[in-house]
């Protein structure tokens, strides 16, 4: 399909995965495509430093999402043809695009291949999230004549707004802290994998000790997590919950992360600040930290050790 001017660009519905979604973004703005992004309301907050892109808000039901999308077509009308990409596997993301007028390509999961213009079948090897989404970023530029890399980069990139920026380094002046000076925990995770709890049983006693040997130890959960957190950390500096974007500005000004594996860790990829990342529960081979300054600790069926995560955390802060 040849003439190609907009990709509309539905990301996925959770905050790791809209980060490890990123190098499939990159790679349909750098084919010099209009990019609209089609995601949830809170990514906008995380995307707003993203140049060349428009962002369309949505709700997650077709019926509502497809008026949006027909909506946007009909008053921004495009100077070539119009087409999407669905990351998500869900019937509805198809559903939606196809009902909208757009022809789409997508991953042929449950039974989508009808609703989707340019189906593809996953591929055979278990790769990260991160490679599977760009298969099929880059197996759709290829069918549209777009150029792309084959493969994503080894790390992830987020450009900051220059107020959330701001936002953070006042937050950490109001609170007597300096950059690279403190750790950030995250003792928090939503939801339960396999029906097993995701968070690091031994929170509290890490940062016990560690504020025992002088260093600073910070928690900046959101609303919803705020009981949990006191709850699973209370010897923690307890910073007021700010905006995703803010608050990967204050992971980059942290020495050094903690958390589970959750959102947390893929918003710390974001950054080069190095984080410990805490697997009791879940496989990192699928959707691990994307970065070069993760370290993993533990194991699927066995969380670490606090004296094993308390001798690497010590060990990074004294060569970092």
């Amino acid at each position: 399909m040849k003439n190609i001017s907009r990709i509309y660009l539905r990301l996925p519905n959770w905050i790791g995965d809209v980060c490890m979604s990123l190098p499939s973004l990159y790679a349909t703005l750098n084919t010099g495509c209009e990019v609209i992004i089609c995601a949830k309301p809170w990514a906008e907050s995380l995307l707003k430093g993203i140049v060349g892109t428009q962002f369309l808000s949505l709700s997650g039901q077709w019926n509502k999402d497809r008026e949006i999308i027909k909506a946007h077509k009909k008053n921004n009308p495009a100077n070539g043809k119009s087409v999407g990409l669905l990351l998500p596997d869900s019937l509805t993301s198809a559903l939606t695009f196809r009902l909208a007028g757009l022809p789409s390509a997508g991953y042929k999961d449950d039974g989508r291949s009808l609703l989707l213009k340019w189906p593809f079948d996953k591929p055979s090897k278990n790769l990260h999230a991160v490679e599977s989404w760009y298969h099929l970023t880059h197996c759709a530029l290829q069918k549209w004549h777009l150029n792309s890399a084959p493969t994503p980069e080894k790390t992830l990139i987020l450009p900051l707004d220059r107020k959330d920026t701001q936002k953070a380094e006042i937050l950490l002046k109001e609170h007597r802290l300096k950059a690279k000076t403190f750790i950030l925990i995250a003792p928090t995770a939503t939801g339960k994998h396999k029906g097993k709890d995701k968070v690091w049983p031994q929170f509290a006693e890490y940062t016990r000790h560690m504020r025992e040997q002088g260093y600073t130890v910070v928690m900046c959960p959101p609303p919803n997590e705020r009981e949990a957190a006191f709850r699973n950390a209370p010897d923690a500096l307890c910073l007021p919950a700010v905006g995703l974007g803010v608050f990967v500005a204050l992971i980059g000004k942290a020495a050094l992360v903690v958390c589970n594996d959750s959102g947390v860790s893929h918003l710390a990829s974001l950054t080069r600040t190095p984080q410990i990342t805490l697997i009791g529960v879940t496989d990192p081979k699928r959707t691990g930290p994307w970065s070069t300054t993760a370290h993993i600790c533990g194991s699927m069926d066995h969380w670490p050790e606090l004296d094993t995560v308390i001798k690497l955390s010590i060990s990074i802060l004294t060569t970092s």
